[in-house]
């Protein structure tokens, strides 16, 4: 993974998903069209906090968020989601 240039705004997040699983416990392969999208992620990247709030989250977090929360974005060929600190459920 390589370096992120910049960083995100007040109270924004920087999540890097985690990959689907490809096997089930048993051992069956999933196909990529019944994979499910992971809500667990590390974090990359910590904007400042906002007036009111404290950031909780730091880099390098394991953080469990909700399925719709965010903004999928691409940065130099890489995924990510960009969330917002309330839309992050556990600090792993």
């Amino acid at each position: 993974m390589a370096e992120i240039k910049g960083r995100p705004l007040a109270g924004k997040v920087l999540v890097k998903p985690l990959e689907a699983e490809q096997k089930t416990a048993g051992g069956i392969i999933i196909p990529d069209s019944a994979k499910e999208k992971p809500l667990q992620g590390t974090v990359v990247a910590v904007g400042k906090p906002k007036k009111d709030e404290e950031m909780e989250v730091a880099v390098g977090n394991t953080v469990l968020y909700g399925k719709y929360a965010g903004t999928e974005i691409s940065i130099e060929g890489d995924s990510y989601l960009l969330l917002s600190q309330s839309d992050i459920l556990l600090i792993l």
